[in-house]
């Protein structure tokens, strides 16, 4: 049996909740698209991606068995997989809601609704991250990140020597660097896990804060960056407890966090000053690989002249000999 949509002027949407209970007003509200969701994309943009996430939906329920739901079939049944009733019933999202969200006149979906929805269909979690990337909406979910890095990524990281160079992700975790950043910066692989991260060292590793010659306007600028990417991923956990956890341990971070500064991504040269070699000006150079997700950028350190290419090629020369 299939739903009528209902009249624009006379019904409001379902928002999600307990079966049975009716929608109250703040259920409604929570389906309002935010300020965040309106300045994102223009009018036609947000129209095509409401018709993709729909015609996405649809595909999923149209895959999905009673049987794999625990539900039964009945000799009636005609529509392929599930009925757009059963996903409102297994995900306790109101019908006519659901039914507004696969015929694409849904402005915003909640990440509690996708969330839900997402569950009862039984999404990987390939399809779980495009479904929250065509609603817009980022996703709550809790379950710690695999920084799973290929081996195509790690050996471009390693080709690149004798310069420096790691791999990164947009919260400049380092998940994996070759010799010559060792050399250079300290090896990554003996420090805690959660202390693997360029903004994490800049902010309280004392070599760091005692070799970078200009480490107070890079940890400014680092943190303005910061700030610009997170704007993506301010509902995440994974940034929110990076976040939090540089404002507990440093009051420079925190006083620089709340200038709300922003800068872009962008080459520049960082002066090190390595205890065996000496002076080292390094070129900062960005090499994202995609598609990939979450986002992971090589990051190599060009020497700046021809004295810094020559310390490096020296450093080098010490470790093989």
């Amino acid at each position: 049996m299939s739903i009528a949509a209902p009249e624009h002027r006379t019904e409001q949407p379902e928002a999600r909740h307990v079966r049975g209970e009716p929608p109250t007003a703040q259920h409604i509200r929570t389906e309002q698209p935010t300020a965040q969701h309106i300045r994102a994309e223009p009018p036609k943009a947000q129209h095509i991606r409401r018709r993709e996430l729909a015609a996405f939906l649809r595909s999923r329920r149209e895959r999905i068995t009673p049987e794999q739901v625990g539900l039964v079939r009945g000799p009636r049944r005609r529509t392929p997989g599930l009925r757009r009733e059963e996903v409102a019933q297994l995900s306790a999202v109101g019908v006519t809601w659901y039914t507004w969200i696969e015929q694409a006149r849904a402005a915003h979906v909640s990440a509690q609704v996708l969330d839900a929805v997402a569950r009862a269909l039984l999404m990987d979690p390939t399809e779980r991250a495009h479904l929250f990337a065509l609603a817009g909406t980022a996703d709550p979910r809790t379950d710690p990140e695999c920084p799973v890095v290929s081996t195509s990524a790690r050996k471009v990281v390693e080709r690149l020597a004798p310069y420096p160079a790691s791999l990164q992700n947009a919260r400049y975790d380092v998940l994996a660097a070759n010799r010559p950043f060792a050399q250079v910066f300290g090896d990554p692989a003996e420090l805690p896990p959660a202390e693997r991260n360029c903004l994490w060292l800049l902010t309280t590793s004392e070599r760091w804060k005692r070799d970078f010659l200009d480490r107070d306007e890079m940890l400014r600028d680092l943190i303005a960056k910061y700030r610009v990417a997170m704007a993506e991923h301010v509902a995440e956990p994974a940034w929110k407890e990076r976040l939090e956890g540089l404002l507990a341990v440093s009051g420079e971070f925190r006083e620089l966090w709340e200038r709300h500064e922003v800068a872009p991504m962008s080459p520049h040269v960082k002066r090190y000053l390595h205890p065996v070699v000496g002076l080292i000006r390094l070129e900062h150079r960005n090499m994202w690989l995609a598609p990939q997700q979450p986002a992971h950028r090589v990051v190599a350190y060009l020497p700046a002249d021809e004295e810094s290419e020559e310390r490096l090629e020296r450093l080098a020369e010490l470790a093989d000999g």
